[in-house]
């Protein structure tokens, strides 16, 4: 029986019926859906609506759902089931006949969807924060075996300063807090109770809304039923969230394969995330790198749906919401299953430090050094930057770097040259000269990973929430 077929007197047409059901992908729902509709029957409960036997009866009903869809696995394959809310309907009235339907007094499936969806956002938010601590934690873990391992940081593309490794490694790390921040507000948002806002008006009895949201974890009630039954804000801020999320991974995997090419040399890729070709011997390819630039397409491609299709939405509930579940699901599947494998790579992953030394002492990379030399001695800014870049070109021309041309010439580019010049551009130095909070000096970068690993530890206030 449909949740709706008394005002019909024909049939759906079979094959518009089997398209528009949400059963095959929304049957996820299911612990959130049984969890929300023990609250809604305690809430009946209390009205005087069921009696305590009824609501016993609904519970132990809900229990044996959940055991069978646990226990069986053909237990979900319901051909006739509309919805998740459908298939529980269905599903009580068998185990426990007319009770069954009851439970559905004073609800509606607007409410109970907006309800189940916050939960499964909520939950997924809760894993993947704990996900992205184990993420970081990998990178911190690396950042402090770098040591004083230095290599070249870029703008550009073209070789810029040198910096310390655990510097540069810290940058995804202040990457990949900021993501976990926007869940973190995302979880706030989303964790108010939609139950007991009936279709549009609210519920048509006096439920004890703040009991049904206190049951479920929730903050409190929403506060307008229009609002509840339409609102997918959380699902389009939670998409989006992991959509940037994926944009920094792909930004990091793009690092990666570059830093893993012959030009640059600085990463072996672990055997165990790369593959080969299948006509070439020799390659070893990265794939995984790969793949994760790929998915971000994807998750980029669900944030934008997600916003297109709320965009032209009149209030309150419109069928088109239905179409918001496969790609909020397909994006928390994706970045659940992409980031214990970045975290498996960059665990494995091996660090040419040699070569990353080697390349942070080449291509005049001390060059501003070299200004701020001239600088500490009264020169301009404007006039030492010239002086230095004139003597970039000399060295140029002649092959070797700054710190190998001779006094006469460098005083006969600017007086202020003295014999203290040379000894301010080794790597040492250069790293030293940034000196300021946030920059790469060792004493900085080494309270820097001090707190991180304070603000990752952070991350985990809570294990995922159990819905039962």
């Amino acid at each position: 029986m449909k949740m709706w077929s008394g005002r019909f007197r024909q049939p759906l047409d079979p094959e518009f019926e089997k398209w528009q059901r949400s059963f095959p992908y929304d049957h996820r729902l299911l612990p959130f859906e049984l969890a929300s509709s023990r609250a809604h029957a305690r809430a009946l409960e209390h009205t005087g609506l069921l009696s305590s036997e009824d609501f016993s009866e609904i519970v132990k009903g809900l229990v044996e759902i959940a055991r069978r869809a646990e226990s069986e696995p053909q237990f979900l394959n319901d051909p006739e089931a509309e919805d998740i809310h459908h298939f529980v309907e269905k599903q009580l009235a068998a185990l426990i006949g007319p009770t069954g339907y009851k439970l559905h007094t004073g609800r509606s499936r607007n409410e109970q969807i907006a309800t189940d969806l916050r939960l499964f956002v909520r939950q997924s938010i809760d894993t993947t924060q704990n996900l992205i601590a184990d993420w970081l934690e990998a990178i911190l873990s690396r950042a402090d075996s770098a040591g004083s391992a230095a290599m070249p940081a870029y703008t550009h593309l073209q070789p810029a300063e040198p910096v310390l490794a655990a510097h540069w490694l810290l940058a995804y790390v202040e990457m990949f807090l900021r993501d976990a921040s926007r869940l973190a507000d995302c979880r706030k948002r989303a964790n108010l109770c939609p139950l007991g806002s009936g279709a549009v008006a609210g519920a048509t009895l006096t439920l004890d809304r703040r009991a049904m949201a206190a049951e479920l974890g929730f903050d409190g009630p929403t506060a307008n039923s229009i609002d509840a039954t339409s609102d997918r804000d959380f699902a389009i801020e939670f998409v989006g969230a992991l959509s940037m999320l994926a944009l920094h991974l792909s930004r990091w995997a793009e690092e990666m394969i570059l830093f893993s090419t012959p030009a640059y040399g600085f990463i072996e890729l672990p055997e165990a995330y790369s593959t080969g070709s299948s006509a070439m011997p020799q390659k070893k390819n990265p794939d995984l790198l790969e793949l994760v630039r790929g998915k971000a397409a994807r998750m980029i491609g669900h944030a934008v749906t997600l916003q297109t299709l709320a965009k032209g939405l009149p209030l309150a509930y419109n069928k088109d919401l239905q179409e918001t579940q496969e790609p909020l699901f397909d994006v928390s599947d994706t970045i659940l299953g992409m980031l214990p494998l970045v975290t498996g790579f960059v665990n494995t992953v091996e660090f040419n430090w040699d070569r990353m030394k080697q390349a942070a002492q080449s291509g005049f990379m001390n060059a501003w050094a070299a200004a701020a030399y001239l600088v500490e001695r009264g020169v301009p800014s404007r006039l030492a930057h010239e002086a230095v870049g004139k003597a970039v070109q000399l060295a140029m021309e002649r092959g070797c770097g700054l710190q190998t041309l001779p006094l006469s010439d460098l005083q006969a580019i600017h007086a202020s040259f003295d014999s203290n010049f040379h000894s301010c551009l080794g790597l040492d130095e250069v790293l030293a000269l940034h000196d300021v909070l946030g920059g790469t000096s060792p004493r900085h970068v080494k309270r820097a990973l001090q707190t991180a690993r304070e603000r990752v530890a952070a991350l985990r206030p809570r294990e995922p929430l159990a819905v039962r």
